[in-house]
């Protein structure tokens, strides 16, 4: 009934490598970094340890009935279930909002694959619950450098595997006229502004600085030293003047934290050049099927259900792969129950089951020994296999047509002022008139 780590898992945890690629010692403590999630306990990553590890803040039940007030509705069950867990200066964000400005939301995917994961899915759910609940503008960074400069991938295939991964974001439900996506290897090449910001910050991080961040080091090619201040950038609004024109704008950047160590440069680079700090909301990480220990891996088609795997595959992959918190025994397991903490079914359920009551039934029943793992595995491969069904049914109507619409840089249908501090009255003027004159543009 338990499912113990298997060899694969075991031998990931023995041979794991570091950035670089060199072998390091065996996982004795958690490691999160933006390409590498190791936990040492079968529960997964200990997140209290990690905010203080990073310095971040808890998003407690205050700041969530907070949340809700501003944005008028409740919260999405992935951030009440603590799933979002932690934040920067989100706190800060709801005062502007509620001193009548308004800010942008940014976020991204960087592709190693020709489709993406449950897991995936995880922080653009929240980001379209954010984009709806404050009517604000959006921007998704495809970071098909990064991956061709970190993965063994050409150019050519990683900007392929980006317009896979967007139509997969498009079928998400984004709104096109609020929406642009991009992909840094093409872009740069669209808008001088992009590559103008990431000088200016590229300017304003030594190489000492980014090894200590990030632990480059001497045989790390040169693109990976330059390429944080191109996940940076988008955090500045001027990156995209075509939408926000000069302004100065607030963000907010919800992620998987691992990816926070860029915003914490971007945070350190932002008030030197005049921009406000973004704000972040934090992710916790889509367990492996395997177990908790790692997060799930686009590179391992078993450690993932893919948007492209089919029902059958879906059930395949749970019943073989998917790590049980049963008991080794029957009867023990009646007896003392399983543990939902490191049950992977349920943590799965955690994520995509929306009904709280039902979810709690189940936790309450399995911790009992009332519900067995088989049964745990199938309430998961019930609730999983019609998401991903309806899913590929909303990317069938992602036509390249509405894929290229969503890249072409244009205007997008929102109107707002602001004026931050040190803002002219002339620049505060401009953007009142800009905000009048803003509507939907159709692509060239």
């Amino acid at each position: 009934m338990s499912n113990l780590p298997d060899v694969e898992q075991l031998k990931l945890e023995e041979n794991h490598t570091s950035a670089e690629g060199a072998a390091a010692a065996p996982v004795a403590e958690d490691v999160v970094d933006p390409w590498t999630v190791t936990s040492s306990s079968d529960a997964g990553i200990d997140y209290d340890k990690l905010i203080k590890r990073f310095g971040c803040s808890h998003i407690d039940a205050a700041l969530i009935e907070r949340l809700e007030k501003v944005a008028g509705k409740p919260v999405h069950h992935l951030i009440r279930r603590g799933i979002f867990f932690s934040h920067r200066d989100l706190h800060t964000l709801l005062n502007a909002v509620e001193a009548g400005k308004k800010f942008y939301l940014y976020t991204g995917r960087g592709p190693s694959s020709d489709s993406m994961h449950l897991g995936h899915l995880v922080p653009f759910i929240v980001t379209k619950w954010l984009q709806e609940a404050f009517d604000v503008p959006l921007v998704i960074q495809l970071t098909d450098d990064e991956k061709t400069l970190w993965k063994d991938l050409t150019v050519e295939q990683s900007m392929r595997m980006a317009r896979e991964n967007a139509k997969d974001i498009i079928a998400i439900g984004f709104d096109p006229s609020k929406t642009f996506i991009f992909s840094n290897l093409d872009f740069m090449g669209q808008c001088p502004q992009f590559y103008q910001n990431i000088i200016r910050i590229q300017k304003c991080v030594t190489f000492n600085q980014v090894k200590g961040i990030f632990g480059f080091g001497d045989s790390d090619v040169i693109g990976k030293i330059g390429f944080p201040a191109a996940q940076a950038a988008p955090a500045f609004s001027t990156t995209f003047p075509f939408i926000f024109g000069t302004d100065k704008l607030p963000v907010l950047i919800p992620c998987a934290i691992d990816q926070d160590p860029y915003f914490r440069m971007t945070r350190d680079v932002s008030p030197r050049l005049g921009f406000p700090k973004p704000a972040l909301i934090h992710s916790s990480f889509f367990p492996a099927l395997q177990g908790a220990r790692t997060k799930m891996s686009a590179s391992d088609t078993n450690s993932a259900v893919f948007l492209t795997d089919t029902a059958k595959q879906i059930k395949t992959k749970i019943n073989k792969h998917a790590f049980s918190g049963g008991r080794q025994t029957l009867e023990e397991h009646r007896e003392h129950g399983g543990n939902t903490d490191i049950d992977v079914s349920f943590q799965l359920l955690r994520f995509f089951l929306e009904d709280d009551a039902e979810l709690e039934r189940i936790r309450v029943a399995y911790g009992k020994g009332e519900l067995l793992s088989g049964e745990m595995k199938k309430i998961a491969i019930d609730t999983l296999q019609p998401i991903v069904e309806e899913h590929q049914n909303r990317r069938k109507d992602v036509t390249d047509e509405v894929l290229n619409l969503f890249l072409t840089p244009r205007k997008l249908n929102y109107e707002f002022t602001v004026k931050l501090p040190g803002d002219s009255a002339n620049g505060a003027e401009g953007a009142k008139k800009k905000g009048k004159d803003k509507k939907a543009a159709k692509p060239n």
